[in-house]
């Protein structure tokens, strides 16, 4: 019986995530614990949290679920496996262990759907050096599927979103428009080329630009989801004390994100990132309406956001090259906090 998960579901991927602004809301009341071992809280809402353990080790922990972006099981297990265990990445850790987190309709699906799921994420894992040593299930609808994860990372050598630095260009490594394009195909609009790189590039591991982070000794990056490209690179400027600008004519785009906008395929979950963000945006007068809500447009499994000092960065460009991330650009600068934390042109 071949299950197509996306009839089960209204939201799927990250698109499914409390809008940023509730949730800012929410974490005003959670205290916060202290620990001098604790190097990275939500203070700045960044994309995990680092314990020290010693001088040389400490640990990053991460979790992530969501209901399904895609149709096939196999492939909705990999790519929230990819993103569960993208956060570790952007920390600058190795991904070492891993739990399942499950939620599954017992009876309104067959077990078979759910075993395909689960071994998605198992082989994706695989691939990244994650052992998946447990989990746990309730039955729950619509399906739902991530991992809490676990890596290694030195103390000194961890990569935060509030490393941004005046002087930095920012790197992006992947092209956005999966929250379009995926919604494209429920209403009928997306080519088939189109879905098939929206869905490669969300099960695309961040292994490779984490690792070329690592190499040129960068301190600041995140990894772009569930609140797009400009509210993560909110969330960065923020923890940075620093403004950002982008220039989204230089942002890569998946296929035809562009004109898909154009004919009014903009997902919901833009217009809640953009109600974050627009009070610390300023918009060029000249930006385009489609670029402005592509920018807000919720990725799934997306690419990492580096702040890279300025000497570095065409050799930060060639090395993402070489490591197969063809599309990674430069898409903007870090400058000294001037009136609004995010500046978008065109």
């Amino acid at each position: 019986m071949k299950v197509d998960l996306l009839k089960l579901v209204e939201y799927g991927g990250c698109s499914s995530k409390i809008p940023a602004k509730q949730l800012e809301e929410i974490l005003k009341f959670l205290p916060l614990p202290s620990d001098p071992n604790i190097l990275v809280d939500i203070d700045t809402h960044d994309d995990a949290g680092v314990y020290r353990i010693s001088d040389e080790l400490a640990l990053v922990l991460t979790t992530d679920f969501f209901p399904p972006v895609c149709s096939d099981p196999y492939e909705f297990g990999q790519i929230a496996a990819a993103n569960s265990i993208s956060d570790v990445y952007a920390m600058g850790g190795d991904p070492v262990l891993a739990l399942n987190i499950a939620m599954f309709p017992a009876k309104g699906l067959p077990l078979q759907a759910y075993s395909e799921m689960l071994k998605g994420g198992f082989d994706k894992a695989t691939e990244a050096g994650v052992r998946i040593i447990g989990g746990h299930t309730i039955d729950d609808t619509p399906p739902k599927y991530g991992l809490a994860v676990v890596g290694f990372v030195h103390p000194e050598k961890i990569i935060t979103n509030a490393g941004a630095r005046p002087g930095d260009r920012l790197v992006l490594t992947k092209p956005v428009g999966t929250g379009i394009i995926m919604a494209a195909q429920r209403m009928g609009m997306a080519e088939d080329n189109d879905v098939e790189e929206a869905k490669r590039l969300m099960k695309l591991l961040n292994k490779s630009g984490a690792g070329v982070m690592k190499k040129h000794g960068l301190k600041g990056a995140t990894d772009i989801t569930g609140f797009g490209l400009a509210g993560h690179a909110l969330k960065m400027a923020k923890a940075g004390k620093v403004s950002i600008k982008i220039n989204m004519r230089e942002v890569p785009l998946i296929g035809k994100t562009f004109n898909l906008v154009d004919d009014g395929c903009i997902p919901g979950a833009s217009f809640r990132n953009l109600e974050y963000s627009e009070t610390d945006t300023l918009f060029a007068a000249d930006l385009d309406y489609n670029l402005k809500m592509i920018a807000f447009d919720s990725q799934t499994s997306g690419g990492l956001l580096m702040s890279v000092p300025e000497e570095k960065a065409e050799t930060v460009i060639s090395d993402l090259h070489l490591a197969g991330l063809t599309s990674a650009s430069i898409i903007g600068e870090v400058t000294e906090f001037r009136e609004k934390y995010l500046i978008l042109e065109s």
